[in-house]
């Protein structure tokens, strides 16, 4: 893991498939957020690279910048079925950031071993110069997949 990547991994009692659910539907983005910031989203579940949806945003959960509620496009970059998805986000702001969230699913013992990451490595060097990165913290990525365990449990 480099100095510009985060990753953090937990065995969820799910199949890839189930969680793959979840992780391509906007509004399963919004269930397992545990920063607070993703309040709602508009758009159905997405099917290839380069779809896009909106998530309604509320950066005051983060209380770090003064920015309110603002919509950002999630853009989806990396889309395996089942292995992979990854997506980065368009605002207001430009130019684009190009920092880049994602997940990794590998089956693993009635299971399926769940990746989250957050990689900011390839940023726009306008944005690299502010030395604001990582926003979000291991730990919000960890609480995450918490939530997404919790969500796609197995009865």
């Amino acid at each position: 893991m480099s100095e510009q990547r985060i990753e953090v991994s937990r065995w969820i009692a799910a199949e890839p498939a189930t969680v793959f659910d979840v992780l391509r539907d906007p509004h399963g983005h919004v269930a397992i957020d545990s920063s607070g910031m993703l309040m709602d989203a508009s758009g159905e579940p997405v099917e290839a690279v380069g779809d896009r949806f909106t998530v309604h945003m509320d950066r005051e959960a983060l209380g770090d910048r003064p920015l309110g509620r603002y919509d950002v496009d999630v853009v989806i970059t990396v889309y395996e079925p089942d292995v992979e998805i990854a997506w980065t986000v368009e605002g207001q702001v430009r130019p684009y950031i190009g920092h880049v969230y994602g997940y990794r699913l590998e089956p693993d013992e009635d299971g399926t071993r769940v990746t989250s990451y957050y990689d900011w490595s390839d940023i726009h060097a306008e944005w690299a110069a502010r030395d604001i990165f990582p926003v979000i913290n291991p730990h919000s990525l960890k609480a995450t997949l918490g939530i997404l365990a919790r969500t796609v449990q197995k009865d």
